[in-house]
């Protein structure tokens, strides 16, 4: 039956008043109609107040970090389509009209805005070469390309939503939304969005080398829990590999001699290649668990409709 999609569009917010009332009034003028949930996360000065009386639905979420944010606010929108933004007033909150039409006319479950500096300092220094290397590993663990894996800018549909198991604190929930997209399948697309530098009143709540840290750690642990077989069978080809050159020349000598007078290289080699072994078994039964896991994320996933260009259920 017809319907009318709603749209929700969330803004993780910690002390940006001198953004937040711009960002909520660019939304509602680029779709009217739009429902704008700004979650503030313990802000110190008058975000919350700023943004009800820009006309957003405000929201508190005390465990702070940008991944509590999306977590609870995934739980607790509900929407036809999804939108995920930063608070600072750097995204170009005008593509999101193409962002929307891209999502419906895919049909696609995720639409990633992806970033292109307005102005020569949009991105601060390192940040740009940072995201292209976690671009290229995660392309490369996951076997699929992403031009912006850390945008903030996001349209996503009810159904990836609501798959979404949200595990990540603070700024690496981009990286796990992004591989989100990668180990469902979901189908995705990608729109270029302007960026541009933050208000002069407004300051970066990331920290470069630490949560830089982190995101690496996420992709580390992303990759044992969804790449189990390459993350366990990598360990263990390391540990035969080394345990076959110790072993070498024992098992070389013995073979001329008889004699294994290298003992505890003999036992060393041993322990070392029975771990080896053991890792790739552990890869081998993880994987088939991870199969098991996918399957019912699958179904939970085709669970909830998506609208089509039209705007009609299917």
């Amino acid at each position: 039956m017809p319907f009318t999609p709603a749209i929700a569009a969330i803004v993780p917010c910690y002390n940006e008043e001198a953004a937040v009332a711009q960002v909520v009034t660019d939304l509602q003028h680029a779709v009217p109609g739009i429902s704008v949930y700004v979650y503030d996360n313990n802000s110190t000065d008058r975000t919350a107040a700023v943004a009800r009386e820009a006309g957003a639905i405000v929201r508190s979420e005390s465990s702070r970090g940008k991944g509590h944010v999306i977590r609870r606010a995934f739980a607790d929108v509900e929407a036809d389509v999804y939108v995920m933004i930063d608070g600072d007033d750097t995204y170009e909150a005008a593509a999101l009209p193409r962002m929307i039409e891209t999502l419906h006319n895919g049909p696609y479950d995720h639409v990633l805005g992806v970033r292109r500096q307005a102005t020569a300092t949009a991105y601060r220094p390192g940040h740009e070469l940072g995201n292209r290397g976690f671009n290229w590993l995660v392309g490369k663990v996951f076997g699929m390309s992403v031009s912006d894996m850390l945008s903030g800018y996001r349209v996503m549909s009810r159904r990836f939503v609501k798959s979404f198991p949200a595990g990540s604190t603070g700024f690496e929930v981009e990286t796990e939304l992004t591989v989100h997209v990668m180990t469902i399948r979901a189908p995705h697309s990608e729109v270029e969005v302007g960026f541009k530098d933050r208000p002069i009143d407004s300051e970066s709540k990331l920290r470069t080398y630490h949560d830089g840290a982190r995101i690496l750690g996420l992709v580390a642990q992303l990759t044992r829990h969804e790449r189990p077989l390459f993350f366990y069978g990598l360990i263990g080809l390391t540990l035969l590999l080394v345990a076959s050159l110790l072993g070498a020349p024992v098992v070389a000598e013995y073979l001329s001699t008889g004699l294994v007078p290298r003992l505890p290289t003999t036992i060393l080699a041993t322990g070392i290649g029975v771990f080896g072994a053991l890792s790739i078994v552990i890869g081998l039964v993880l994987d088939g668990v991870l199969r098991a896991r996918r399957e019912m994320s699958r179904l939970i996933y085709l669970t909830h409709p998506i609208p089509d260009a039209q705007g009609v259920e299917r």
